[in-house]
């Protein structure tokens, strides 16, 4: 039988976290690979290695660093998240969702999602932002639901309501961003699946069959339970790779391209949410 985290166990972590810290973070950002430098914004950092936090899952892939920084950015407090776990390192749902909660457990309020992704829509180019409009929970339709398990009525409710999972003032702040420092920003729907296996060629025109624009392997998990906790929730997914729907030789999918699309991605992430931050602070 599986054994699901006690609100006791979210506590003892949330303890953990403010006996070490002097901020009392509103905003949590989770940033996805190749991401990490986003960060090293962050002013009167203080940091956590996730090794040291009861219960914190542990990162195994390139490109995560495995700790929390916490701090002022853009006149927010802010918890920030250097690195994710995700299912395909053999971590249970649960435990991918466990720093969410935990997050919850300490009053954030908003949650800002990213990650890299491969772009579906033939419009989209390396190195470009998509705001995430909705998101497609292939996993959780098959059973891999973060939910799964007894319900604990003062975390949420049995049965939430994701019909706006994406925060709409949200998304209208970071159109407003975009738009006023030049950012080219797209607007999509994410898809989700396990991983960690690349897409085949049936797979890409499957998802875009489906309705999806960019394509990864985290994200609508952790999204799903921010939003079960009441957290409002921006995404943003820079697009590392354009998947191709048919065999094209030479042009196979690494993980080494999505780390180095980082490098394009980084800089107008990093003034899409500092202009976001800014305003809600405002």
């Amino acid at each position: 039988m599986t054994e699901y985290y006690t609100r006791a166990q979210y506590e003892e972590a949330a303890d953990y976290i403010r006996q070490r810290t002097r901020h009392r973070p509103q905003v949590g950002l989770v940033l996805g690979s190749g991401l990490n430098p986003l960060a090293d914004e962050v002013q009167a950092a203080e940091s956590i290695p996730y090794h040291d936090i009861p219960h914190f899952p542990q990162p195994t892939v390139e490109g995560h660093v495995g700790r929390l920084v916490l701090g002022q950015l853009a006149g927010a407090t802010v918890m920030v998240m250097q690195g994710r776990v995700h299912y395909y390192e053999g971590y249970p749902m649960h435990q991918v969702v466990f720093p969410i909660r935990v997050m919850q457990v300490l009053g954030v309020e908003t949650l800002i999602v990213t990650n890299a992704a491969g772009g579906l829509n033939p419009a989209f180019r390396v190195g470009e932002l998509m705001l995430i409009s909705d998101h497609i929970n292939l996993m959780g339709m098959a059973g891999l639901n973060p939910l799964l398990g007894p319900n604990d009525p003062e975390l949420g409710p049995r049965f939430p309501d994701m019909s706006l999972a994406y925060d709409l003032d949200l998304r209208r702040l970071a159109r407003q961003v975009a738009r006023d420092s030049k950012i080219p920003l797209h607007e999509g729907v994410y898809i989700g699946l396990g991983g960690p296996s690349f897409e085949t060629p049936a797979d890409i025109r499957f998802l875009r069959l489906i309705g999806a624009d960019a394509v990864g392997m985290s994200t609508v998990s952790e999204v799903t339970v921010a939003r079960h906790g009441g957290l409002r929730v921006l995404g943003v997914s820079g697009i590392s790779n354009v998947l191709q729907a048919k065999p094209q030789p030479g042009q196979e999918a690494s993980h080494e391209e999505v780390l180095l699309a980082g490098h394009q991605i980084v800089p107008r992430l990093t003034a899409l949410i500092l202009g976001v931050l800014a305003r809600l602070a405002k």
